[in-house]
């Protein structure tokens, strides 16, 4: 199983509410995909909770191979969803790994 987790700071000059709205968005997106792209095994999108934490976002996915991973990030499907948070990101972070 390969684990694909990425981790986005979304801009300071975001108010909360459209803050909390661009997120939710992308959570709804991102979290309707599995019924539509078949080789995603799992998706999740999670808010931070700890405000010592830069981090704003956690998107955790699973697949059964690296191939899967990257046409997955080159999905057209992926690539709307991404594209509503995209205008928002101030930095991302993203490791894959394999889970044996």
């Amino acid at each position: 199983m390969y684990h694909h987790i990425v981790l986005f700071k979304l801009n300071t000059s975001l108010g909360s509410e459209e803050k909390l709205m661009v997120m939710n968005r992308f959570k709804k997106e991102i979290e309707a995909l599995p019924a539509e792209i078949s080789y995603i095994r799992q998706v999740s999108v999670n808010f931070n909770v700890n405000p010592a934490e830069s981090w704003d976002i956690a998107l955790v996915s699973c697949f059964d191979t690296l191939d899967d991973v990257r046409n997955y990030g080159s999905h057209p499907l992926h690539q709307q969803a991404a594209s509503a948070l995209k205008p928002y990101i101030e930095s991302r972070a993203c490791v894959d790994f394999e889970e044996k």
